[in-house]
Order: structure tokens, then C-alpha cells, then sequence
């Protein structure tokens, strides 16, 4: 039998893997408390018990997100020995190519995201968001041992706007391209593979 605060974290999850599930076929604006509730086992009243907006549940989705992240991030550090600087972007371009979903939340949502969560769960969120600074800033210690605190540093915020901006240079629609293609913009399309490695290699 379940203890109160492990039955507390299943109905949690299992509010935010719904919600993570509709997130990949309608848009933020489109899922409503009411619309999480039909893809569970709650009531609308019921998931208020455990999130009180619908930007806790997707800000907790975020969390669980970069906590996936870390843990490939962390694998880069333990199972490597030396990296040079081109297979370091390598790396770490490929840990962000499996989370599109998390860039996609965070060029989208993050200030709502934020803004319309209570503390605990903002702090729970930026707890998961600073241990990838601390794991990003761990591989560039590690494999680039020459580079200062303070180049580390410039790396960390250099490449976190970058992260939050990817999503929609790299995932683009039909729709999106038939626009740019009438206004005649000259842009190359690639994807979030190839956008973040440009970017680390030239960052590093």
C-alpha cells in the first residue's frame, strides 16, 4: 500500500503525463485544466488538490524535462576521459536533440510557466534548471581545463538564451515556410542537432 506522499507524487505524474501527452498534439493555449482532467483519473476540482494553475503542471513537465537532460549530461562527464572541443559540441548537441519537448516549452512557456507558479514549485523547478548549469559548467571544466571561471561563466550565459530560442529556428511547419518563402527570406532551415553543435563549437 501507498504511503500518503508517495500516492501524492503517482497522481502527480499522472497529471503531468497527461498533460505532456496532449502538449505534443494542442497547443498551451488550447489545454485548459478541464481539458488535463478528461485525460485522467481526477475531477477539474480534483488536480487543484495538487497543482493550482496550469502552469504548475507544465513548468513540473519542464522539471522533468531538464532532469532527463541532466542525466545525459552527466553521462558525458562519466563516461569520457577527454573530449576535444569539436566532440564536446557533439555531445552535448545530441543530449539536446533527444529534448525537444523541453525546448519547445521553454521558448514558449517559460515566463508563463514561471510567473503563475507558487514558490515551492518554482524552486523544485530550479533545482532541476541549476544542476544543468552546474553539469554544463562541470563538462567545460573537465575536457577544456584552461578555460577560467569566468569563460565558463560567459559560456553559461551565451548558451542558455540560446536553448530557450532553438525550438523555433530548428521545428518549423509548412505554413511557417510558405510564409518565409513569400516574404522572400533567404533562410536556411536546420535542425536542433545541427543549430546547437554550430553554436557550442563557436561558444567554446
Amino acid at each position: 500500500m501507498l504511503s500518503s506522499k508517495e500516492l501524492i507524487k503517482t497522481r502527480k505524474e499522472e497529471i503531468v503525463n497527461a498533460c505532456e501527452k496532449l502538449y505534443k498534439i494542442m497547443s498551451f493555449k488550447d489545454i485548459t485544466m478541464k481539458v488535463i482532467a478528461k485525460s485522467t483519473t481526477f475531477t477539474r476540482t480534483s488536480i487543484y488538490n495538487y497543482f493550482y494553475t496550469k502552469e504548475e503542471i507544465f513548468l513540473t513537465l519542464t522539471k522533468k524535462e531538464y532532469d532527463l537532460w541532466n542525466k545525459d549530461l552527466t553521462e558525458i562527464i562519466e563516461k569520457n576521459e577527454k573530449l576535444s572541443k569539436d566532440n564536446i559540441a557533439k555531445e552535448i548537441a545530441k543530449t539536446l536533440e533527444k529534448r525537444e519537448q523541453m525546448l519547445k516549452l521553454v521558448s514558449m512557456n517559460h515566463f508563463d510557466m514561471e510567473a503563475n507558479s507558487r514558490q515551492e514549485i518554482l524552486i523544485e523547478f530550479k533545482v532541476s534548471f541549476g544542476n544543468s548549469i552546474k553539469l554544463l559548467s562541470n563538462i567545460i571544466k573537465k575536457f577544456c581545463s584552461k578555460k577560467t571561471d569566468k569563460q565558463i561563466q560567459e559560456f553559461i550565459y551565451s548558451f542558455f538564451p540560446f536553448v530557450y530560442g532553438i525550438y523555433p529556428y530548428a521545428i518549423v511547419n509548412s505554413k511557417q515556410k510558405k510564409a518565409m518563402k513569400k516574404a522572400k527570406v533567404g533562410y536556411i532551415y536546420h535542425n536542433i542537432y545541427e543549430l546547437a553543435y554550430s553554436c557550442i563549437k563557436k561558444l567554446l
